[in-house]
């Protein structure tokens, strides 16, 4: 990723760099604009929801922290005393990470990324960069490829049927073509607009499906207060 085109990183190096950043705005054609909160992305442990702090909590021996941003995730790691590596495609997230002490950060695209760790960490619907749903085999394939024997994968996300919910609580998919947890975004931050991107939400059946498909068990370990959750997958 060029920084030119990298408004999240952007966004995480200026509120490191003075404590405040712009908005960092989200654009979906199936939604109105929204904004993420800066500040939300540099928060720390006793801040985070329990679902996240669950995770950090199971998380063991060499873990692997996937779309690390800021390092959040990753310092409380450290400052828990595990062993953990992060990763992510953008070289300002990347340089910050290392500022802030993150001792192992690499700028790395967890499908082309090699090595073995006994837990692959997913946090803030960290999933949704597997796009659609057909791509959840290839997810799978580097999940095997990772991951060392008896390890775990850690993951959350939501079930945004409720989105779709009409007045009386049905849910509506009338005219939602595929999937209704596959979205397409594009940010900016500034002047810097990112190009658009596919992004997942996947619901627990459909993931419990997908993991059973490709040979791995998936077991919903905690609920959120928001229709998310944390999903633990290993080999079956």
């Amino acid at each position: 990723m060029i920084k030119e085109k990298d408004p999240m990183g952007s966004a995480i190096a200026d509120f490191h760099a003075t404590s405040k950043a712009a908005r960092l705005r989200v654009f979906s054609p199936m939604f109105d604009e929204d904004e993420i909160p800066v500040t939300t992305l540099f928060r720390s442990y006793d801040a985070m929801p329990a679902i996240e702090q669950e995770a950090l909590q199971q998380a063991r021996g060499a873990i692997l922290d996937v779309g690390a941003g800021s390092g959040c995730h990753s310092l409380a790691l450290q400052q828990l005393g595990k062993q953990v590596t992060a990763i992510d495609i953008s070289p300002l997230a990347v340089e910050t990470m290392r500022q802030r002490g993150v001792r192992d950060v690499r700028q790395q695209d967890y499908f082309t990324l090699d090595g073995h760790f006994d837990t692959i960490l997913m946090l803030m619907n960290g999933i949704g960069i597997v796009g659609t749903l057909a791509r959840m085999q290839a997810f799978f394939m580097q999940v095997d490829h990772l991951l060392a024997p008896g390890g775990q994968l850690l993951c959350d996300s939501s079930d945004i049927s409720y989105v779709f919910e009409d007045e009386d609580g049905i849910i509506d998919l009338t005219g939602v073509e595929g999937y209704y947890g596959e979205l397409t975004y594009r940010m900016r931050y500034k002047d810097v607009i990112g190009d658009e991107f596919p992004w997942l939400f996947i619901d627990p059946e459909t993931l419990r499906d997908c993991a059973a498909s490709n040979g791995f068990n998936c077991d919903i370990i905690a609920h959120g207060e928001h229709y998310d959750y944390l999903a633990r997958l290993t080999r079956r």
